[in-house]
């Protein structure tokens, strides 16, 4: 009961559209999201180690370039990758508690590509590249603030992060319109077999092929008219709500839990994009 109060509360406060708030539900969600995927990466210390079969000296061979590769050769040794994360987690901490300045999402934005690169691009997918996605906005009003116009940078970082995120979500709806086996509802039936607590018994709804071919068009649709969550704030907080159930039955299904998180952190920018579009571009 108090989290459902505090969700709406938040929403109703991101719907007026004051920045501050959406600046302040923007890094507090994605520190918490940053500080989960270094916890995990932390725990897979043993996997990483340069006898085991995640090593640095197997992926190595990976960068063509002599000098670059023998820089994060020192980057990657097991010490100083575990020292990097360490570091990433405190900052990840610090930008809960004051908040974003320039060094601390610097580092953040380096120290993110370097485990990109660590893990040869993506280490959990979209989660990933969300993660990218938000830090970057995040980089990008942080560079404009400094060069003396804080309130063009984070509405600039907002809308950088807006349309990735609403962009994502119409292309995933367009791909899933164009194969059959979405249209008819059998891909929805063939993933949930291969999740964590598949395959479906014979007995499972989703076993029924209209109701799978239902759930499979509800998707769809929500997925390509999620670019109409720009008209009204109050509409865009449908659509994320929306959005983060279809993010939690991906974890509960799958155990993506960096999904959910991820992806969570796009949704004030969202919300504020969509009432500063609405109020000046629509006058509503």
């Amino acid at each position: 009961m108090l989290m459902a109060t505090f969700i709406q509360a938040w929403i109703e406060a991101l719907v007026e559209a004051p920045t501050l708030m959406a600046i302040r539900a923007t890094e507090l969600v994605f520190a918490w999201s940053l500080a989960l995927q270094t916890l995990e990466y932390l725990r897979m210390g043993k996997y990483t180690a340069d006898d085991a079969f995640w090593s640095w000296p197997l992926q190595r061979a990976d960068i063509p370039n002599a000098p670059i590769r023998a820089l994060l050769d020192v980057l990657f040794k097991p010490r100083m990758h575990q020292l990097h994360l360490l570091l990433r987690l405190c900052a990840a901490v610090l930008l809960a508690v004051q908040g974003a300045s320039l060094p601390l999402i610097g580092f953040l934005f380096v120290g993110n590509l370097l485990i990109l690169i660590r893990w040869r691009g993506a280490f959990n997918g979209g989660s990933d590249f969300m993660t990218l996605v938000v830090l970057t906005g995040l980089l990008i009003s942080q560079v404009v603030g400094a060069l003396g116009n804080a309130e063009l940078g984070w509405q600039a970082g907002f809308w950088y992060i807006a349309i990735q995120a609403i962009t994502s979500y119409f292309m995933s709806g367009a791909v899933k319109l164009l194969r059959p086996e979405w249209r008819n509802g059998s891909a929805m039936t063939i993933f949930l077999n291969g999740a964590i607590y598949g395959p479906l018994s014979a007995t499972h709804p989703l076993r029924n092929k209209w109701l799978a071919m239902m759930g499979s068009w509800g998707f769809i649709v929500w997925e390509i008219l999620f670019p109409f969550s720009l008209l009204d704030p109050r509409l865009a907080a449908v659509f994320c709500a929306v959005a983060a159930f279809f993010h939690f039955l991906v974890f509960w299904f799958f155990g993506l839990n960096r999904f959910f998180w991820a992806w969570l952190c796009s949704f004030p920018a969202i919300i504020w994009c969509s009432a500063q579009f609405s109020a000046r571009v629509l006058g509503l």
